[in-house]
């Protein structure tokens, strides 16, 4: 029972942690759903890449959640795997056998729940953010805010490929912000990072880039070939955005 018990505690306090470690990173700018991936990666020390670990490492404040993740990780999971032995090695009757693997399904089960919880998730996020504040110097901002993250707007990463509408053209030819899209930077192999590039700036394929904006227009984007298709797309939202304007901007005359 000491044992089923044990490993269930260890099990919630993992969670605990990487939930910790993810909002933290979260903090540091990274997406929500990268921080938990990545943190959940480094407790338990698999599906790390060296292309995700290269944005961690070369931010001391990640690298540091991301050393600690590791090091704690590495502790927890011998623990968990010795209390589960234990759970079903150690009793001598079966009766107590499987009294201990209730303790741990039902346990599992509850910590499942708080896991997919929207309500323990905000309430859990709150008091996390408002402990790193507190005893951390790490930079706690809202993103979200920051970036005025709703109403469907969001930022997203894309890899242009070679047959992509978007490459070997530059901003000013593509004319994204018609459709409501703004590029915020471009990533490409072997040079500098490009931050609030100019309508000058040429897209090549296998750049990355990083744009704000409406998810419908990303998916949009993301489809587009090099053919007319492509361009048929691109009017459709540009007239889509005028009339958001359009409307917008009767909306602020009558108010």
């Amino acid at each position: 029972m000491i044992a089923a018990v044990t490993l269930f505690f260890i099990i919630t306090l993992s969670a605990l942690i990487t939930r910790i470690a993810a909002i933290a990173l979260a903090h540091t700018g990274l997406s929500t759903q990268s921080a938990r991936f990545q943190a959940r990666s480094a407790y338990t020390g698999s599906g790390y890449t060296s292309a995700e670990s290269e944005k961690i490492m070369n931010h001391p404040v990640r690298r540091k959640i991301i050393y600690s993740l590791m090091l704690i990780g590495n502790a927890g999971i011998v623990t968990a795997m010795s209390s589960l032995i234990l759970t079903f090695v150690l009793p001598d009757s079966n009766a107590a056998k499987l009294y201990g693997l209730l303790i741990v399904v039902v346990g599992l089960g509850i910590l499942w729940w708080a896991i997919r919880s929207d309500w323990v998730d905000r309430g859990l996020s709150k008091l996390i953010s408002k402990m790193l504040k507190k005893y951390t110097d790490i930079n706690v901002q809202d993103y979200a805010a920051v970036l005025h993250l709703h109403d469907n707007y969001h930022v997203s990463e894309m890899r242009v490929e070679k047959d992509s509408w978007l490459a070997n053209k530059t901003l000013i030819e593509l004319d994204l912000r018609k459709e409501g899209i703004t590029v915020l930077g471009i990533d490409r192999k072997g040079e500098d990072y490009l931050g609030s590039p100019s309508g000058n700036s040429k897209i090549l394929p296998h750049d990355i880039i990083t744009l704000y904006g409406k998810a419908e227009v990303f998916e949009s984007i993301y489809k587009r070939t090099r053919d007319f298709g492509g361009e048929v797309q691109h009017k459709k939202f540009v007239e889509k955005e005028a009339e958001r304007k359009k409307d917008q901007t009767s909306t602020d005359g009558e108010k």
